[in-house]
């Protein structure tokens, strides 16, 4: 699903001007009156932008083109540096701890609450936004804002979900209609797609964004969490045995080798018809959706998406890989930074980069939920409300460096790693996750 630091690499799946030429009209965009608010570039500044790279074309291709639009209506330059998924925290902690390199950052989503001193405060522009566009989504107030508190230290841009993604055709000869909400006939769903030729798949291996989406699922839809409201590692309980055991469960239906998988291992797998049901952003659809080819576009027509099953949550137990945009304080040009995000987000330029990219980076804006592309395809709706879920990186804590360091150094991916292969008990799985997520929670 998603999220999280760090996903997978950049993959072309599709043409960007193809995409572009092809997105549907646009809808009305529910836009308040508000003052408007314009920050006056410093004279002769020059940006250099930092992002992750694209994972679909449109999201590089459109983002460049508004980014041109930036320079020809404000005379100031922009240089935008792509960087691979895995290798973005390295660059953030580069820029923030020697104090000197991109103008705008656009980074993960606890990068804001990592590097919060080291940011310049963007409440004014994060409250213009949130006036103008109905409000922010839950996920966009965690990210953006400081631990309950007001000021905005990061401008949440998007972020992408990891529904479940399935052959419409092999579930239903699976016995099912629909994807089930409980997670007793989820396991029963996988078992007959198992026996009927059609595993699913879902990786548990360091990939990047796929492991540890489905490491989450696993943990909170038995109502576990890494820590709780005081951020005190909450994980001895008896739901994470509950979730590890259903782990070893879920493993025996898959298909082989998902130990091993790679960021794209899941996408190639389910194009290439090896797995039934997966767990993904929107561009496995969008590949198969724009490919060149009818039998790629055939596998379009019977894919479709649902929300992983709640279990014991009361909202579908995904987050989004949010993308955050920052701007530090080294920058000598603090306001030309400022205005290169306000005009990203507006929605002469938001909602074709939005559009484009069939939904992958879902909108932090309320407003946005209103754009054609949710109603020009209903198989796109499931990604609509990314943004508004509870669930996040270091769920139900204070989002610290802690909880990113747990993600990176793959402490619940590796605790259900150990008992789904049976490398582990679940008693000992957890205990030695439990040691190994107090290396940074003190």
């Amino acid at each position: 699903m998603q999220p999280i630091f760090g996903r997978r690499q950049a993959m072309a799946l599709g043409a960007g001007a193809m995409a572009a030429a092809a997105m549907p009209a646009r809808a009305a965009i529910p836009i308040a009156e508000v003052p408007p608010l314009r920050f006056a570039g410093e004279r002769g500044a020059r940006l250099r932008v930092l992002r992750p790279a694209k994972y679909i074309d449109p999201d590089e291709a459109i983002f460049n083109a508004n980014t041109r639009r930036f320079t020809e209506a404000t005379g100031i330059e922009v240089r935008v540096d792509y960087v691979n998924w895995p290798d973005m925290p390295v660059q953030v902690a580069v820029a923030a701890n020697t104090g000197q390199g991109p103008d705008v950052i656009i980074g993960f989503g606890a990068d804001a609450h990592i590097y919060a001193d080291k940011l310049l405060e963007l409440t004014d522009l994060a409250d213009y936004l949130g006036a103008k566009y109905g409000g922010w989504y839950d996920l966009a107030k965690v990210y953006g804002r400081k631990w309950q508190g007001t000021a905005w230290m990061g401008l949440p841009m998007g972020g992408t979900t990891g529904p479940v993604v399935y052959r419409a055709s092999w579930v239903k000869e699976a016995g099912f209609d629909r994807i089930p909400n409980d997670l007793n006939e989820f396991l029963r769903l996988c078992q007959g797609l198992k026996r009927i030729g059609h595993p699913c798949g879902f990786a548990l291996s360091h990939a990047p964004g796929d492991a540890p989406g489905y490491a989450n699922w696993l943990l909170w839809s038995h109502g576990g969490s890494l820590v709780d409201e005081e951020g005190k590692i909450a994980l001895d309980q008896p739901s994470t045995l509950r979730a590890l055991e259903y782990s070893r469960a879920m493993q025996e239906t898959m298909i082989a080798g998902t130990m091993g998988w790679s960021g794209v291992s899941n996408n190639r797998a389910f194009i290439g018809g090896e797995v039934g049901l997966t767990q993904n952003g929107v561009s496995v659809y969008y590949a198969l959706k724009t490919a060149q080819d009818a039998a790629q576009n055939a596998i379009a027509a019977d894919t479709d998406h649902a929300e992983m099953p709640y279990g014991l949550a009361t909202k579908a137990p995904e987050t989004a890989l949010t993308l955050t945009g920052m701007v530090p304080r080294y920058t000598r040009a603090p306001n030309a930074a400022k205005e290169y995000l306000r005009f990203m987000m507006e929605a002469d330029q938001y909602d074709p980069w939005l559009t484009g990219c069939l939904g992958y980076w879902s909108q932090p804006l309320k407003a946005y939920g209103e754009s054609a592309v949710w109603s020009s395809d209903p198989k796109l709706a499931v990604y609509r409300s990314a943004m508004d879920t509870p669930f996040y990186e270091g769920y139900r804590g204070p989002i610290t460096p802690a909880a990113g360091a747990v993600a990176e150094n793959w402490v619940l991916v590796d605790m259900f790693a150990r008992v789904a292969t049976g490398a582990s008990s679940p008693a000992d799985s957890l205990r030695e996750a439990v040691r190994a997520a107090r290396r940074w929670y003190r």
